[in-house]
C-alpha cells in the first residue's frame, strides 16, 4: 500500500453499509465505530483517543503496534493539541545518550528500525464540537509484520479485561500462584497453553496494583470519612448502600453549601454520568447548576457500582432526599436510556432533556462514512434544525433534510427523530434552562468536571478532594463576582429600560439582556390587532415573531419563548416596549434568580464618603483581601489562622455605624468614549456628582496630581452631551 492510500465509500461492500434493525431508543445508546477498518484521508473521529483506538485495532490486524509520536500544540495552552501523529512501534531510531561523566552508556537493544508507517490527525472545529480528521496515512513498513499468534505478545496488546481482573483477584485471595491462575484460566477459556491475551508478567503487575489499592478497605474508610464530616457539620448529607456481599454498592453525598445553593438555583440542573473512577470501576455522577452570575455551582455527587435503572433510581431518590424533596424544573443529562427511564419514574414533574453536545459528538461515527463528502453539509443543516424556534418549521425542514440526503431508513436518523422532544430547541423553548444549553456553559461545566477526574487517588480521600474543589470554585467565584461589581456597568444604549435592568440584574444577566437590547432597533414592530404586534427584522418582508402586550395586566409574551427558555427578555419584546413608551421592565420579567440579591445592601467597595483618601483605602483593602486568600490556602494552619482573624475583624467592623449614602457608578459608551457624570460640580478642587435626588450629592474628595485627570476633563465635556448620561441606582 503506498503512502497516503485511503479507502472511501466505493471500497465498502453493501454488507458493510447495511443497517442493523434496532429500536429508536436502543440506537441512541449505541457506540458504533466506523465500519471501514482501513484508515483513509478525510476520516473523522470524535477525539484523539477514538482515533488511537481505531488505528490500534487496524495495526493489530496487520501485525504491528503503534505509539504516539509528534504533536502540535500543548494541552492547556492556547488551542491545545491541534495535530497528533501515530507511528509504528518500530518507527525512529534509538538515541545514544552520553552519561554525566562523559562516558557512553550501555546501549540496550531496541526494536526501532526507522519504519515510516504512520497516521496523522488534525483537530477541526464544527458545530462548536471539535473533531479530528485524518490528513495523512501510510502503511509502508520496512520490517516483517508479525503473525496473529505473535502480535498478541506485543506489550501494547497485553491487556486484561475487567472480568479477568476480577477472577485474578479472587484467585489471589484463595492463595493460588500466578502459574496456577494462568493454567486455570486457559482451561476455562478453552485456549492453548500460553495463548491468553496477557502474560505472567502482566498478571504479577496487576496483583501489585491490587496490593496498592485495597478497594474494600477504601470503601470502609470512605463511609467513615462521611460519618466524620457529618459529625463536624450536621448539614452535610450522605447516604450509601451495601450489597449482599457486604461491598459498597452506591454512595452519594452533598455539602451544606450545596444544599443552600440548590435552594436558590436548583430550578435547572445538569446530571452528568459520562465518567467513571477507573481505579475503582465505579460510575461517577455529578449534579451541577448555574448561579445568578452564570458560574457553575455544585449540588451533589454519587458513585454507582452498576449502570442500570435501579442504580439511577437510587441516585435520584437519594438526591431528592438531600434537597428536601424539591425536584428541579428541568434536568439535562447525556442520552442514557436507563437514566431516562429512571427520571420519568422518580422525577415525573421535571422536564428531562438531552445535552446536544453528547449527541453531536457521535455524528462522525454515525454519518461520516455514510454521507462522505456531503457530511459537512448535512451537519450544517442539522445545526439549523436544532436552533429553529417553531415546531412546524422543524417538522417541515426535517422531512426536507431526510429527503435531500436519502436518510429515510437510517437507524440513527430514525432514533433522533423519535427522541426529538428531548433535544430539539423547538420542543424545549417552553421550559426554563437558564442558558445551560449554551456552548459557553457546556465548556464551563466540562472544565469543572475534569477537576474531579484528576482528583482520583484513594477512595476515602475522594470526598475531601471534592470538598476542596468545591471550596476552591466558591472562592474563585466570589472573587470574580467582587471584581465584576467593582467594574462600572457599561450602558451602550442609554435607554431607561437599560438603566433599570442594570440596577436590578447581575452583571452576567444584564450582559445577556444588553445583547438583545443592542439588536432590538434592527426590528420593525407592527400593530396587527389590539395588544398584538408582529415583529420582524428590517430585511424581512413577512414572517417574524408575534408579541402580545397587555399593559393594564403587565403581561407580555413572544412566540419565540426566549424568556420562558432563558429568563431573559428577547429583542422582539424589548422592541415593542421601547416603541410604546415603556421605560421600565415589569418586575415579573426580571426573575429573582437573575437578580443581584446584594444590590439593595450597602456595598463596602462602592460606598463613597467624604474621606480624602477613601478610594486608595478601598483598593488597598481589595489587594490585601486577594493576598490574604492566596497566602492562606497554602496550608491548613494558615487557613485556620486567617479565618479566625477575619472573623474577629468582621465582627468589629459590623459594630461600627453604617454610612447613609451608597452609589454604583453606571456609565455608557458615548461617541467620545469617555465617562460622563451627571450634574458634576467643581469647587475648590472637590468633585461632586448627583446620586438619585438632585439635592443629594456624594463627595469624592480632592483629586491628587498623580491621579488621572479623566474625571476633571470629562466633567468639562459634559456640556456637549444633550441628554442625561448617568443614572442612580437605589
Amino acid at each position: 500500500m503506498s503512502e497516503g492510500t485511503s479507502l472511501g465509500m466505493e471500497d465498502l461492500s453493501q454488507d458493510d453499509i447495511g443497517t442493523i434493525e434496532e429500536t429508536a431508543e436502543d440506537t441512541i445508546l449505541s457506540r458504533q465505530t466506523s465500519v471501514n477498518l482501513v484508515p483513509f484521508v478525510g476520516q473523522r473521529f470524535v477525539s484523539q483517543e477514538a482515533a488511537y483506538e481505531f488505528y490500534c485495532s487496524f495495526a493489530k490486524q496487520c501485525g504491528f503496534s503503534i505509539r504516539r509520536h509528534r504533536t502540535r500544540g500543548k494541552d492547556g495552552v492556547g488551542r491545545g493539541v491541534t495535530r497528533r501523529d501515530f507511528t509504528c512501534h518500530r518507527g525512529g531510531y534509538p538515541q545514544i545518550k552520553p552519561s554525566e561523566d562523559g562516558k557512553m552508556q550501555r546501549n540496550r537493544k531496541s526494536s526501532r528500525c526507522g519504519c515510516q508507517a504512520y497516521m496523522r490527525i488534525v483537530k477541526r472545529a464544527g458545530f462548536d464540537v471539535p473533531e479530528w480528521r485524518v490528513t495523512g496515512f501510510s502503511n509502508i513498513h520496512n520490517h516483517e509484520l508479525l503473525k496473529s499468534n505473535e502480535v498478541r505478545l506485543l506489550p501494547a496488546y497485553c491487556s486484561i479485561s475487567t472480568d479477568d481482573k476480577s477472577r485474578i483477584c479472587m484467585f489471589a485471595k484463595a492463595g493460588m500462584s500466578v502459574r496456577q491462575m494462568l493454567r486455570l484460566m486457559e482451561l476455562e477459556k478453552g485456549v492453548k497453553l500460553g495463548c491468553l491475551p496477557f502474560t505472567e508478567i502482566d498478571v504479577r503487575n496487576l496483583l501489585q496494583s491490587f496490593r496498592n489499592v485495597d478497594r474494600d478497605n477504601d470503601a470502609i474508610d470512605l463511609i467513615a470519612m462521611c460519618k466524620k464530616m457529618k459529625d463536624e457539620n450536621p448539614n452535610f448529607k450522605y447516604e450509601f448502600k451495601i450489597d449482599g456481599h457486604n461491598r459498597l454498592e452506591h454512595i452519594a453525598w452533598s455539602y451544606a453549601s450545596s444544599v443552600q445553593l440548590y435552594e436558590a438555583f436548583g430550578d435547572t440542573t445538569v446530571f452528568d454520568t459520562t465518567h467513571r473512577l477507573d481505579a475503582y470501576d465505579m460510575l461517577l455522577g455529578i449534579w451541577l447548576g448555574v448561579d445568578n452570575h452564570g458560574m457553575t455551582c455544585f449540588f451533589g455527587c454519587v458513585l454507582l457500582r452498576d449502570e442500570n435503572i435501579q442504580s439511577f433510581s437510587w441516585a435520584l431518590k437519594t438526591f431528592l432526599g438531600f434537597m428536601k424533596g424539591k425536584a428541579p424544573q428541568t434536568m439535562l443529562t447525556d442520552h442514557n436510556m436507563w437514566l431516562k427511564e429512571a427520571i420519568a419514574v422518580d422525577m415525573p414533574q421535571s422536564k428531562h432533556a438531552f445535552c446536544i453536545w453528547h449527541i453531536v459528538a457521535k455524528f462522525s461515527d454515525w454519518f461520516s462514512v455514510l454521507l462522505g463528502s456531503r457530511y459537512d453539509d448535512w451537519k450544517a443543516e442539522f445545526h439549523r434544525l436544532f436552533n429553529l424556534d417553531f415546531v412546524e418549521d422543524f417538522e417541515e425542514r426535517w422531512r426536507e433534510m431526510v429527503n435531500e440526503f436519502g436518510l429515510h431508513t437510517n437507524k440513527h436518523v430514525i432514533s433522533l427523530y423519535a427522541l426529538r422532544n428531548f433535544w430539539a430547541l423547538a420542543y424545549l423553548r417552553h421550559y426554563f434552562f437558564a442558558e445551560m444549553m449554551s456552548t459557553s456553559q457546556a465548556e464551563s461545566i466540562n472544565a469543572f468536571i475534569q477537576r474531579f477526574l484528576s482528583a482520583q487517588s484513594q477512595l476515602d480521600r475522594f470526598v475531601e478532594q471534592v470538598a476542596d474543589i468545591v471550596d476552591y470554585n466558591d472562592r474563585v467565584g466570589a472573587k470574580q463576582k467582587m471584581q465584576r461589581k467593582m467594574q462600572r456597568v457599561c450602558l451602550k444604549m442609554g435607554s431607561p429600560i437599560e438603566s433599570h435592568a442594570a440596577s436590578v440584574l447581575t452583571p452576567y444577566a444584564f450582559g445577556k439582556l444588553q445583547e438583545e437590547l443592542v439588536l432590538a432597533p434592527q426590528y420593525a414592530s407592527l400593530l396587527v390587532d389590539e395588544g398584538c404586534f408582529q415583529v420582524r427584522h428590517h430585511t424581512e418582508e413577512d414572517g417574524g415573531c408575534k408579541v402580545v402586550w397587555i399593559p393594564c395586566q403587565g403581561h407580555i409574551s413572544c412566540s419565540c419563548y426566549q424568556f420562558e427558555f432563558s429568563g431573559i427578555l428577547c429583542r422582539h419584546v424589548l422592541r415593542v416596549l421601547s416603541t410604546n413608551n415603556c421605560f421600565h421592565i415589569p418586575d415579573q420579567y426580571l426573575p429573582t434568580r437573575w437578580c443581584d440579591v446584594s444590590s439593595s445592601s450597602t456595598n463596602t467597595f462602592e460606598t463613597a464618603t467624604t474621606m480624602k483618601d477613601n478610594s486608595e483605602k478601598i483598593h488597598l483593602l481589595e489587594s490585601l483581601a486577594s493576598t490574604l486568600v492566596t497566602e492562606s490556602v497554602e496550608t491548613e494552619d494558615r487557613l485556620d489562622a486567617a479565618c479566625e482573624q477575619i472573623a474577629m475583624a468582621l465582627s468589629r467592623v459590623k459594630d461600627l455605624p453604617r454610612t447613609t449614602h451608597n452609589a454604583i457608578d453606571i456609565a455608557y459608551n458615548c461617541p467620545s468614549e469617555s465617562l460622563i457624570l451627571q450634574d458634576v460640580e467643581e469647587a475648590d478642587g472637590i468633585i461632586r456628582f448627583t446620586v438619585g435626588n438632585s439635592h443629594e450629592s456624594v463627595t469624592l474628595g480632592k483629586l491628587k496630581e498623580r491621579r488621572p485627570r479623566d474625571i476633571v476633563e470629562i466633567s468639562r465635556k459634559r456640556r456637549h452631551c444633550s441628554g442625561p448620561c448617568c443614572l442612580s441606582v437605589q
